[in-house]
């Protein structure tokens, strides 16, 4: 059809601290985590993050398709009864939005104004892709498997339905599964029902929602959201770096009790238990966390995570004195990477990892 946003206004400079109808509507529409739920190894159902790009589409479970096309030699469709009777894997994944923490740099980008909050871990349950792909025998030319949901939008006055693409030595990588339930119930609308992708150990941009096609291609997958976004970029001319695996990153469960609007703690003063969790990407494994009181860093106890593309719980003991404090956490990996303190700055705010502050006031 006729593009109706064929020449979209530039986006808005912003201000630090200020947002516009536009932003705030983003954020009626996606929800973060609860921070409080990081206390449990498994996100409850309804309180994993959400982001949706266009809207959510209401699809039949009944008559629902995949197709299998392109490039394969034995290309094919499955119905999700079809899908549901292949060998069940079910796996702990924790997904993070690579926009996670764009609200905190300077100056950011016009977008979804995400805090922290944009992280969850889900039981998700379906079967390995791979089998399948080798069943569909991509032909000897084939570089990238492509994914397609049915969602449809425009984003920069560009028409698309959501589509992402892996390369084949990534899909010989990575876990990736084909889901169809989470935390042992059927997917919810907002999550992709009846059928998306987890692609562990990647931001979660790769699994795409209500997938409707896998495809083969011969050339690289040049679709909106693999091209034009989700790119590390230092300006709007750089053509950027392709953003995949998941930064090391770690978050505290706010202690004490909150104020309703500014969310600042009150504790009261003593011996308090601070905990919360620490993750990686590709299924790195999480070495060590320290809690920062102040700025003087001490360690903290690793709990042990559920599998390997899940997050790992840590906890630590502070003797809260009255007064002003500031509390951090920060991770390593077993690569050695470390929680950097200050945000990594990208144009779009992707991939921000810096070390979560919570400021607390101990008294009587």
């Amino acid at each position: 059809m006729t593009n109706p946003f064929s020449n979209p206004a530039p986006k808005p400079a912003t201000q630090d601290g200020v947002f516009d109808d536009s932003e705030r509507s983003l954020a009626n529409r996606n929800s973060g985590t609860l921070l409080e739920t990081l206390a449990l190894d498994v996100t409850p159902t309804g309180a994993h993050y959400l982001l949706t790009h266009f809207d959510t589409p209401l699809l039949d479970d009944s008559t629902h398709r995949l197709t299998f096309q392109g490039a394969f030699t034995h290309p094919f469709e499955m119905s999700m009864d079809d899908i549901r009777a292949r060998p069940q894997v079910t796996l702990p994944v924790t997904l993070e939005c690579a926009g996670n923490g764009r609200a905190s740099l300077s100056p950011r980008r016009y977008s979804m104004p995400w805090n922290c909050e944009a992280v969850g871990t889900y039981e998700w349950t379906g079967t390995l892709l791979a089998p399948l792909i080798a069943q569909a025998k991509p032909a000897k030319d084939v570089v990238e498997i492509s994914f397609t949901g049915v969602d449809y939008g425009y984003d920069s006055g560009i028409g698309h339905f959501f589509g992402r693409s892996l390369t084949l030595a990534q899909l010989e990588e990575l876990e990736v599964l084909l889901v169809y339930a989470m935390n042992g119930q059927p997917l919810l609308p907002q999550h992709g029902a009846p059928l998306r992708i987890v692609v562990p150990g990647w931001y979660g941009m790769a699994s795409v929602k209500w997938l409707s096609s896998i495809e083969a291609l011969t050339e690289p997958f040049r679709g909106y959201q693999q091209v034009n976004t989700y790119r590390y970029k230092d300006n709007d001319q750089d053509e950027g770096r392709p953003i995949t695996e998941i930064r090391v990153k770690s978050l505290m469960v706010p202690p004490g009790v909150p104020d309703w609007i500014s969310r600042a703690r009150f504790v009261e003063p003593g011996p308090v238990t601070i905990g919360g969790r620490a993750w990686s990407g590709a299924g790195r494994a999480i070495t060590r966390v320290e809690f920062g009181v102040d700025g003087i860093w001490h360690e903290a106890d690793l709990t042990g995570r559920s599998s390997r593309y899940a997050w790992t719980g840590w906890r630590a003991d502070w003797q809260a004195e009255p007064g002003t404090h500031v509390l951090q956490c920060r991770a390593t990996d077993e690569t050695g990477a470390v929680q950097p303190l200050d945000p990594p700055w990208d144009l779009s705010g992707f991939g921000n990892n810096a070390v979560q502050t919570v400021r607390v006031f101990v008294g009587d």
